[in-house]
């Protein structure tokens, strides 16, 4: 049920737009009233996330760190992997954000072939698929920006060339959407394995079919369902003027695609999505691990009534003594 029920769900997504659109003409709702409901509360959300996590107290430094903390001048410490200034936050959270840094060290725990112990191996494969499906998403979604923008700037047309050199069929196939692809498959079959999919929610395989079905549909629409990419870009453009006019033609693999990023939009301030935001918030990544060159104190914290060692042992003095457990204090007065 965890995997059949996020895929018939995304099943019927795509289904009820594209019957909505091909036999009863619902291309006003889904061109033009679903994208400006599901922008509008994904923005709203995205804000509200964003404020909710700010407004969050973080008394103490609880900095996650897999290097050698500063300490006497003649230990050598690890600058970015345990940092103890700005900059060696920020190239830690840039690492973090641009080559996964600490998924790059992440360990396959696995059992020895008589399931006698325990042993850990290197999964850099989980590493290069999610390097790759994010870099490339990244592209894929630079490339889009010649459909919102006028003139087209000329990075954009460059990218977009470098992406299609490999031009073997016509519309030329983009190097993006094979890897993105390819990614979002391996990502979904490792899902799969039955360690992963015992931790897995429900949630994991929705975004993952939601994300699988877009680039589907993307590829569709370019290569057997075809859209003219001027109406595609006026109908676009339109949207974001306010001026929204459906155009002829654009079929309704179109809507499709729209409405599955339209819904994209929508999920992403209450999924795992939102990671793309609280990597920058998360205090285990964008704080000091400066513990032992300042004392952080509790700016929360109420006054609490101390109870002293001495004060104890001066409480429970008797049956210290009958328990024959000598006193600290009398033997510092007998030293005295």
């Amino acid at each position: 049920m965890k995997i059949a029920l996020p895929f018939f769900a995304i099943a019927a997504i795509v289904a009820v737009i594209y019957s909505g659109v091909k036999f009863y003409n619902l291309q006003i709702f889904f061109g033009i009233v679903l994208p400006y409901i599901c922008f509008t509360l994904a923005i709203v959300g995205f804000i509200a996330r964003i404020i909710r996590w700010a407004a969050s107290p973080v008394p103490f430094h609880i900095t996650t760190v897999c290097g050698q903390q500063k300490s006497l001048p003649w230990i050598s410490h690890s600058k970015i992997e345990s940092p103890t200034t700005g900059m060696g936050v920020l190239l830690r959270v840039i690492g973090e954000t641009i080559v996964f840094r600490s998924l790059f060290r992440n360990d396959r725990a696995s059992l020895y072939k008589d399931k006698s112990r325990v042993i850990y191996s290197s999964d850099k494969l989980l590493w290069a698929g999610a390097l790759l499906f994010h870099w490339f998403l990244f592209i894929i979604v630079l490339r889009h920006l010649r459909l919102f923008l006028e003139p087209v700037p000329y990075w954009v047309i460059t990218l977009q060339n470098m992406d299609g050199i490999l031009e073997t069929t016509i519309p030329g196939v983009y190097i993006s959407n094979v890897i993105v692809s390819l990614s979002v498959l391996y990502l979904i079959l490792r899902r799969f394995r039955s360690r992963i999919r015992y931790i897995s929610l429900p949630a994991d395989y929705f975004i993952l079919f939601l994300l699988g079905s877009i680039i589907l549909s993307g590829i569709l629409m370019r290569h057997i369902y075809r859209v003219d990419i001027l109406d595609a870009k006026a109908f676009i453009m339109g949207l974001i003027y306010l001026k929204p006019l459906v155009h002829e033609g654009l079929g309704a693999m179109f809507y499709v695609h729209l409405g599955l990023v339209s819904v994209l939009f929508m999920y992403i301030p209450h999924s795992k999505l939102m990671h793309m935001a609280g990597i920058f918030l998360s205090p285990t990544r964008n704080l000091k691990n400066d513990s032992r060159m300042k004392r952080h104190i509790n700016p929360w914290g109420y006054p609490v009534k101390e109870h002293t060692y001495d004060e104890w042992e001066e409480e429970f003095k008797d049956a210290l003594k009958e328990a024959g457990i000598p006193l600290e204090g009398e033997d510092v007065r007998l030293r005295q």
